[in-house]
């Protein structure tokens, strides 16, 4: 376990290090396992960095719900920053793009590598699309947090919504899985969906519907690994529906607050890597 202030996302970069947002600092850390952080300040501080993907470009890109900006970072802390509105989820596209959501008012966004920004709007008021993963279809499929449903946007930018069997599901997370849906957990309704290629959805309730689970990738051993906010454990789904957790421990400088797991990642050791936003981050062994 890692000390560091209050991260939120984490991702393996192409340089073969761990890069994390401190959403409460305003700063980005990076970390070789084995060595030190190095922690980037971010100005102005205020952003309220969040989500954070490795790009096409080499560089680690991330998102400032607070800030209204989408930042790219190189491996020595060079940042550019990109204005949008209440940016989230980011994730590299097919097409050499960066793509991300806008949880209001609706929208998913591109910057191409030229740096041109473009949006689409989702049809689906107050929808507020919020993870984000490009599918074995080349298309990005986002969830919609208050709207219920899981959308697909088509290479040629035409949006489909697929409406959730679970009212109040509340999707949050969405990866590619290792069968090629998509999977994705649902924060209200404490279960793990699945989305196949023709819009069929599978639903897995949780040992603990209270879980709160939050994000998800897939991991080296063809499952699913995902955070359990509430619980502060890490969970595992195989593609067939077999569930099982994992414990988190709780940061030695905090050890009376929650745990409150929320981004993980494969990391470059091949190790599965929590942030936990109650101030460290948390390797599986």
């Amino acid at each position: 376990m890692i000390e560091a202030g209050s991260p939120y996302g984490i991702a393996t970069g192409p340089d073969g290090a761990l890069w994390f947002t401190l959403v409460h600092e305003g700063r980005v850390g990076r970390l070789v396992p084995g060595q030190e952080p190095v922690i980037h300040q971010l100005d102005p501080a205020d952003g309220q960095p969040t989500v954070i993907a490795p790009g096409p470009d080499g560089a680690m890109w991330f998102t400032e719900g607070k800030g209204g900006r989408v930042c790219r970072i190189t491996p020595d802390g060079r940042v550019t920053a990109h204005a949008a509105d209440t940016p989230y989820g980011i994730t590299a596209g097919p097409d050499g793009a960066m793509w991300f959501t806008e949880m209001r008012p609706g929208r998913v966004g591109r910057i191409g590598a030229d740096g041109v920004l473009t949006e689409f709007a989702v049809p689906v008021e107050g929808g507020m699309p919020a993870f984000i993963a490009t599918g074995p279809d080349d298309a990005l499929w986002f969830t919609l947090n208050q709207g219920n449903a899981v959308g697909r946007l088509s290479p040629a930018g035409e949006v489909a919504v697929h409406p959730l069997p679970t009212e109040g599901a509340a999707p949050v997370g969405i990866t590619r899985g290792p069968d090629d849906a998509l999977w994705f957990v649902e924060i209200g309704a404490g279960q793990i969906g699945r989305i196949d290629m023709a819009g069929k959805i599978t639903e897995f309730p949780l040992p603990d519907r209270a879980a709160r689970p939050h994000a998800i990738i897939t991991g080296p051993d063809d499952a699913l690994w995902f955070t359990e906010w509430a619980t502060g454990r890490l969970g595992r789904i195989s593609v067939d529906g077999t569930i099982d957790e994992h414990p988190l421990p709780r940061p030695p400088h905090a050890p009376s607050l929650d745990v409150e797991p929320h981004g993980l990642t494969v990391g470059p050791d091949g190790a599965i890597w929590t942030a936990l936003e109650s101030g460290a981050l948390a390797r599986l062994p």
